[in-house]
């Protein structure tokens, strides 16, 4: 890594260093960040770990930090905190979790990958609030963190300033995202496209949509509507229904979700429906007519529309990129 001096200003973004760290969790981001300077952005990234010299990673590589908590300036723009296999180990070390909470505090935001949200609970950052973590991890913390509620499904989760998210590359997803809130989206797809990743990926733990912004609204109609319609993408959803359903008018209830989802009621089933559809066509074998009907599309053309217009190819073409890991 590049060391302090010569830095242009712009958002710092720490990304922390410890004994035993996911490699990817810190590298990761770092490319997203880096490569989105390319771009306009404007991130000032530096590795940085509680103990002088290279660190050990979980892979048989070891790290250079820029520096030390002492050479950073008092505000940061972001604290990102990968996590380590052994995650018990990890807040076992008071220094290291006391550094996180002191970072934390100098921080517009800040992030985790992985298992570094144990980190995170155990500074007492995420108590009272919702996080997530890798798949095989999230009862661990449910139990060892009582105060947080563990959302095990959730790509990454944001609540407030604060977001936390899945497995190893979701710290991808999770940068792409920090990205666009920053930048907005034309700067965050072409970062995705320099690195050859998904803008919006297309799998995850049970969650499609690599944006933080879907399904975040905390609004009792807004909320309830959502949850209907992820109940059952493939039941009849009529806009004036769903509307009656929830005690208010249709211009309300639209009016209602673009505030808080940012997307109007249909646009939003559309694309639950959508999710839903890439679900079927990943894992199942079903015709595209058939996998219309289940993800209630009116047909196969309409979803192949729905497919054109927001992965811009069809059905058919996603099916066939994910029956291998092979490129083509």
């Amino acid at each position: 890594m590049a060391g302090v001096s010569g830095r242009r200003p712009g958002q710092v973004v720490v990304i922390l260093a410890f004994p035993g760290v996911q490699l990817l969790d810190v590298a990761g981001p770092a490319e997203v960040f880096t490569t989105a300077n390319a771009y306009g952005a404007r991130y000032d990234v530096r590795i940085v770990s509680a103990a002088p010299g290279p660190v050990a990673t979980s892979a048989p590589v070891r790290l250079a930090p820029d520096a030390g908590r002492q050479d950073l300036p008092q505000q940061l723009g972001t604290l990102l905190v990968p996590g380590r296999p052994e995650w018990r180990e990890a807040v076992a070390d008071a220094a290291l979790v006391a550094m996180t909470k002191d970072l934390a505090g100098r921080a517009r935001r800040v992030a985790s990958v992985c298992a570094g949200a144990f980190m995170l609970a155990a500074a007492g950052l995420l108590d009272g609030r919702r996080a997530a973590t890798h798949w095989r991890l999230a009862a661990e913390l449910a139990h060892c963190y009582p105060d947080v509620t563990v959302e095990r499904d959730a790509l990454f989760v944001r609540d407030g300033h604060v977001i936390t998210s899945a497995g190893v590359t979701a710290g991808i997803d999770l940068a792409l995202a920090l990205v666009e809130q920053n930048h907005g989206p034309d700067v965050a797809r072409e970062v995705a496209r320099e690195l050859v990743v998904f803008m919006a990926r297309p799998g995850g733990q049970s969650q499609f949509s690599a944006r933080l912004t879907l399904r975040e609204s905390t609004h009792p109609v807004v909320r309830r509507v959502m949850d209907l319609i992820g109940a059952d993408p493939g039941a009849e959803h009529d806009p004036t229904a769903l509307a009656r359903g929830a005690g208010v008018s249709v211009r309300h209830l639209n009016r209602l979700f673009r505030t808080h989802v940012g997307t109007t009621v249909g646009r939003y089933t559309e694309a639950i429906r959508l999710e839903a559809a890439q679900a079927l066509l990943e894992s199942g074998t079903e015709p595209v007519d058939t996998v219309a009907a289940h993800a209630g599309f009116g047909s196969a053309e309409a979803m192949r529309r729905a497919f054109q217009n927001a992965l811009g190819i069809s059905p058919t073409v996603y099916r066939a990129r994910f029956r291998t890991t092979a490129p083509g």
